[in-house]
């Protein structure tokens, strides 16, 4: 993992500073909270907005990257993130940084789709590694974005979103000095195929069970803060070394369980362990010490899940990787967008223990949904067990071939006779 271009680090670096935005505001929720004097649900739109925003641009993101290449789309996206993270922290009101939080959407979904295909397509060691590579910087990113907001909380609520400003500069000039330059892709991607690659099965079976997974995810990091009643930098440590969990199980963790017992069944015991986490939260809710033991513990199941899932998407979809990250990521996004403000609503009409127990459920659900693509995952392992690639569908060697003989009838059947040959023995 670590024998890997001065590029790939660089792109790493950028991606570990980008996921810290997600647990930044964390640590001083309860501070916005009282100082702005804003409830739980406009605090909520602090993610909300981000990651919704997020979502959506999602599904331009390789639009914008086959037209001005990967390296121009991530420089696009950190200048944007070092805009509007300046921004939030220079706002006077909850309005304010909800909106300026939108706009930080915006750079990290160009951002975070290219980077993945720029890690993959640059890392040595192959396809697996560089996953892990992409995890294991999302979850130094993850367990640092805490401690450094509760920290810089500590001073000022200002401090965090100014950190991550400034980080994503030092991000954006390695990018530019470090990273060669990329070649726009041969052929331009349109805005609906990653709402295209959706109709493929196994891309929107994994999909739907993150939007399910997302849902119990945000729900913890968004409300899990208030029944504790700590200070930022209190915060800053419990999420911290949640953070180091999440980035332990996903380097280390999860390559070894999906080893023993394959990708469907540690994702099964992942996704069951954290339902039940989220039901002890939300059955001892007024237990300050559950909940710290609980969040920590969640660490576990979320860089096994973060891993495991990341690698089947990339597998299991017919279509390129970049388009199939892009529709992955819309789609979960979108759950993860909405869980805090469908929270915050629940906490003020019943009270705080009914988001935790509907985030128990969600996630409950995404077991049976993943389930529904039991095969397609024992395949995937099969051939990441044989050569790191998932074994193209007759679909998309057809496209291929079509795209390659400018659709002659003629040439395309005896080339797919010929390519479904080929592949029919590399299966064998």
């Amino acid at each position: 993992m670590f024998k890997q271009p001065k590029a790939v680090f660089a792109v790493a670096f950028a991606c570990v500073v980008s996921f810290m935005g997600i647990g930044l505001v964390d640590p001083i929720l309860p501070t916005l909270r009282t100082q702005l004097g804003a409830s739980p649900s406009q605090i909520s739109l602090l993610f909300t907005s981000y990651l919704v925003v997020t979502a959506i641009a999602m599904l331009g993101t390789n639009w914008v990257s086959s037209r001005i290449g990967p390296k121009r789309t991530l420089i696009t996206g950190l200048a944007i993130i070092v805009a509007f993270s300046a921004l939030a922290g220079s706002s006077n009101s909850i309005g304010g940084i909800v909106g300026f939080r939108a706009g930080w959407g915006l750079g990290n979904a160009l951002f975070i789709a290219t980077s993945l295909a720029v890690i993959v397509a640059s890392a040595s060691g192959g396809f697996a590694g560089a996953i892990v590579l992409y995890e294991a910087a999302l979850g130094l990113g993850i367990a640092a974005g805490p401690l450094l907001g509760g920290l810089l909380g500590n001073i000022s609520w200002r401090g965090p979103f100014f950190g991550v400003a400034t980080l994503m500069a030092i991000a954006l000039i390695a990018t530019l000095v470090l990273l060669d330059r990329t070649p726009k892709p041969a052929h331009r991607t349109s805005l609906l195929a990653p709402i295209k690659a959706l109709r493929h099965r196994s891309l929107l079976t994994m999909s739907l069970t993150a939007v399910f997974y997302n849902w119990g995810f945000f729900t913890m990091l968004g409300y899990a803060p208030y029944p504790m009643k700590l200070d930022a930098i209190q915060l800053g440590f419990v999420f911290f070394g949640w953070g180091l969990l999440v980035a332990f199980f996903a380097v280390i963790g999860a390559p070894r369980l999906q080893a023993r017992f394959g990708t469907a069944p540690s994702l099964y015991g992942a996704l069951g362990f954290f339902a039940v986490l989220l039901l002890l939260i939300g059955l001892f809710t007024e237990n300050r010490w559950a909940l710290i033991v609980c969040v920590i513990a969640s660490g576990v199941v979320v860089g096994i899940n973060n891993t495991l899932t990341t690698q089947a998407v990339m597998l299991v979809s017919p279509v390129e990787r970049p388009v199939a990250s892009a529709a992955y990521g819309f789609v979960r996004f979108i759950g993860g967008g909405l869980a805090p403000f469908a929270a915050g609503k629940l906490a003020e009409a019943f009270n705080l223990h009914v988001p935790f127990i509907v985030g128990a459920v969600a996630v409950a659900l995404g077991i049976v949904v993943l389930s529904t693509g039991h095969r397609m995952l024992t395949r995937a392992d099969a051939d990441l067990m044989s050569d790191g690639h998932s074994a193209p569908t007759d679909d998309a060697i057809a496209a291929e071939v079509a795209d390659e003989f400018g659709g002659a009838p003629g040439a395309i059947d005896d080339e797919l006779r010929a390519e479904e040959s080929r592949h029919s023995t590399a299966r064998s």
